[in-house]
């Protein structure tokens, strides 16, 4: 077999992998090869101009960053600017456009009220949220959260063509993830620190990566490269799904959900829809939202760029599905990978352990794995 001239080998070159080869190389001088299997740095966060419209597109979806950890601000301030961009998202319902999360103007517009202020919202909010002994799912922790109504009309539907199962059927913090606001404030995140890099993400990785001790190989399978080299004495940090590193266990797979972007072009028109992202929770629509990317940080064109976004159980892996099925699956693909731990071989990362978080999350996640298992 070939020798790997290299100290660790990073599986992934997404948020995770990539924030952990810049502190391996810089703090420790260390050589890393990450392996890629995509043509391209920067995972889902991967952007690029799109040709025709001049336009910076996220080529999987939207990407907008938020923290409130001025340790992850610092951080990513070191390679390149970023710009405040306070991003806000409306759901067309009922033929309305509504902020989500929901505000005193969504239910102003949506339910006929008269609401005036925060004491006016708190109240209403207290007559319509249930009241659960112990929340067991989805379903119960959104009406706990915002009253059956705003349920009915902005999630409930909206869930199942995002998961294809209702809210019944998923843990209780999927839905906890979704706030709602007793102000006018129609911000999609209350976070202190909120921007996109000004050059885009690829540009960012571009810097994270420009290190003489990181190596990367695009196109390149894992699974299929270790069959081909001597990884003695390597350390390697998985970032892909966890399942797939243990395929040949024998186990069932986990269930993600993927997602089919249609891109349409509009020459000569100056915006599509009234705002970058646009929800569709209603079942008549097979799509779950419209990005139009020509809204963040106010690109200029004479053209704009829709993509509308369906999910579906094939294709690439994105998000973690949490049903009490997944998670105690899960359980037994989390007891291989410590013990893999013997043969310096971790995971880390969203699909590596099967949860969603956001990319301030990997960030932190990842300087926490380097001071912890490898500094």
């Amino acid at each position: 077999m070939k020798k790997c001239n290299c100290d660790f080998i990073i599986v992934g070159a997404g948020m995770s992998g990539s924030v952990l080869a810049e502190q391996i190389a810089t703090k420790l001088k260390k050589k890393v090869l990450i392996l890629e299997k995509r043509n391209h740095i920067g995972g889902n966060c991967y952007d690029y101009i799109d040709e025709q419209t001049k336009i910076r597109i996220n080529k999987y979806g939207a990407h907008l960053f938020h923290t409130k950890s001025k340790k992850v601000w610092t951080y990513i301030n070191k390679f390149c600017d970023w710009d405040r961009y306070d991003h806000c998202v409306i759901s067309y319902v009922d033929n309305k456009f509504v902020p989500i999360p929901a505000n005193i103007k969504t239910v102003n517009t949506l339910l006929n009220e008269n609401i005036v202020d925060e004491k006016d919202m708190k109240i209403w909010l207290k007559k319509n949220q249930k009241k659960y002994k112990k929340i067991r799912n989805s379903e119960q922790m959104a009406k706990s959260r915002m009253g059956t109504k705003l349920y009915n009309l902005l999630v409930k539907d909206y869930t199942y063509k995002q998961w294809n199962k209702y809210p019944s059927e998923l843990d209780p913090s999927v839905t906890a993830r979704i706030p709602v606001r007793t102000t006018h404030d129609a911000r999609y995140f209350s976070d202190k620190y909120q921007a996109l890099p000004n050059k885009g993400y690829t540009y960012f990785f571009k810097q994270l990566l420009k290190n003489k001790n990181i190596k990367i190989k695009l196109n390149t399978n894992f699974l299929e490269f270790k069959k081909k080299y001597d990884l003695t004495n390597i350390t390697i940090i998985f970032t892909g799904p966890i399942d797939h590193y243990f395929s040949d266990i024998g186990y069932e797979k986990l269930e993600y959900r993927s997602i089919n972007f249609i891109t349409e072009r509009y020459k000569n028109m100056n915006y599509y829809q009234p705002n970058s992202v646009v929800n569709y929770p209603e079942k008549k629509y097979s799509f779950t939202r419209i990005v139009e990317y020509k809204h963040f940080l106010n690109q200029k064109s004479d053209h704009t760029i829709i993509t509308k976004e369906i999910t579906t159980d094939k294709g690439e892996p994105y998000y973690p599905v949490n049903t009490p099925r997944n998670f105690n699956l899960y359980e037994k693909y989390k007891k291989l990978a410590k013990k893999e731990e013997k043969n310096n071989i971790f995971f880390l990362g969203r699909l590596a352990n099967y949860k969603y978080i956001n990319m301030d999350e990997a960030i932190l996640n990842a300087l926490n794995f380097f001071n912890k298992k490898l500094k």
